[in-house]
Parts: C-alpha cells; structure tokens; sequence
C-alpha cells in the first residue's frame, strides 16, 4: 500500500477520484497542506503500489480504507478531504467513522452520478479498452480542463499533458470507475454534522456545478465555495484551493 505522509499539526487525509492517485488528485497542494496539516494520502486500492482485493471494491471498502490508513498513521481522528470520486468515498467516511471525521472538503463532487456523468463515465471506459492511448488522452484533457484553462495552453503545453495522459492510469481505474454505477450517498448527508466546505468548480463538465449544489444543500449547516476553473483544481488553481481548504479547516478544527 502507498500512503503520502507529510507535516505536523491537526490530521488532514486526503481521498483521490477514481483512475487517479494522490499525486495526481493533490499532488500541487501537497507541500503547502503540508505546512499547516499532518497529511496523510493513501492511494486507492488499484493506484499506485495498492493492489486491488480479490473481493473487488466497493464504496465501504474506499471509505474503510482511507479510515485505516489514517489510523494506521497514527491519526485517531481528523479532517477529510475529497475530489470528485473520493467526495462521496468522504462522506462515506464521515456516515460510518463519525467518532473518526471531525470535518470535511468536498470538492469537484457528487452525491450520485447524473445520466450526464454516467455518458462521460461510460466514454471514458469504452475508450480505455480500445488501447488508443492518444484518444483517450485528448477525451480526458478536454473533460478535466476547464475551457479557459485549456484555451490559454500553448500546443507545447497541451502535447506536455497529452503525454502524461498517455502514459498510462493506474492498474485499477476500471474497476474504480465501475463504482459509478452504484454510488449513491445522498441518504448519507442529513446526518453529516461536522463543519463542511463544497468547493464548486465553475467550469467544471466532469462533475457539474449542480453536483456540488446537491452536495451543499444535502448537508446541514455546508458552506459552498466556488473556483473559476475546470475539474482539474489542483492543475489551474492550486494556490486558490490550498487556501480555501487551510483557511475553513484552520477555524473548524480549532471552533
């Protein structure tokens, strides 16, 4: 299994989405978490060095997870911090460890995916078994960058990041992005208690504003915050979202 491990202070564990890892996810934001948190990143079962279980993956398995390697990492109790699919492995987390979960960050999130998101979903796997890395590489590009965003790349910069896309997804994405057709946590968040901040992408055509609207009004007492940018935060506003996430946890955790 591979866990990020870095800084002191309150406990702040992060959970990825799905055909992605904490690097990936988080990896811009890393350092300045770092600065203020004792970040702890576990990799998914099927990224990095996590191998999938023989059992297949589940929602409570995500949500056990991340719980477990925050333990095993010393944390008793912390914040939790979610992207687009980890959001719902977050309040997953939060519904099952609530004595665990003393606040949460869901960002470019959802409660259950929309007929939109399952089409994107659907795409995004049909093109992975076709072995057209380079399609596949541009259909992800165009999803996660917000049009802003991508219209201000130089062909240099796009053919930087169609490289990394290609490169290759961790050895599990089908088998995360298979979970899409049974995730549903929105019976979850009415008993969701803690302090909680929705981070709503503007530009976002992965996982919609109206995604982190439902999120929003679905938890009692959530504060939604909104970013000029597409689904891929951490790539076109890292120091933004560094800042939301530090600043409503640094009063959270100390309220």
């Amino acid at each position: 299994m591979t866990t990020f491990l870095q800084g002191s202070g309150p406990a702040l564990v992060l959970a990825h989405g799905a055909g992605s890892d904490i690097q990936d996810s988080y990896g811009p934001i890393l350092g300045e978490l770092a600065r203020e948190f004792r970040v702890v990143g576990p990799d998914f079962p099927g990224s990095g060095e996590t191998p999938l279980p023989p059992s297949g993956l589940s929602l409570d398995l995500l949500a056990d997870h991340v719980v477990e390697s925050a333990v095993a990492a010393g944390a008793e109790s912390f914040a939790l911090s979610g992207f687009s699919m980890g959001t719902a492995v977050a309040v997953r987390a939060a519904a099952r460890h609530p004595e665990r979960v003393r606040a949460l960050v869901l960002s470019s999130g959802f409660a259950r995916p929309n007929p939109r998101l399952m089409l994107v979903i659907d795409t995004w796997r049909a093109l992975a078994r076709t072995g057209d890395d380079r399609t596949l590489a541009s259909y992800l590009s165009v999803v996660v960058g917000g049009a802003t965003w991508l219209d201000a790349r130089s062909r240099e910069e796009v053919e930087e990041q169609l490289e990394l896309f290609a490169a290759g997804l961790p050895h599990g994405t089908d088998e995360q992005l298979s979970l899409f057709e049974h995730i549903d946590v929105r019976d979850d968040l009415p008993g969701i208690t803690v302090p909680t901040l929705v981070v709503s992408p503007t530009e976002d055509i992965l996982t919609t504003p109206s995604h982190s609207r439902e999120l929003a009004a679905g938890i009692p007492g959530a504060r939604l915050a909104t970013l000029a940018c597409g689904h891929a935060i951490a790539a076109e506003r890292p120091a933004e979202w560094a800042a939301l996430i530090r600043d409503f946890l640094s009063d959270a955790l100390t309220a």
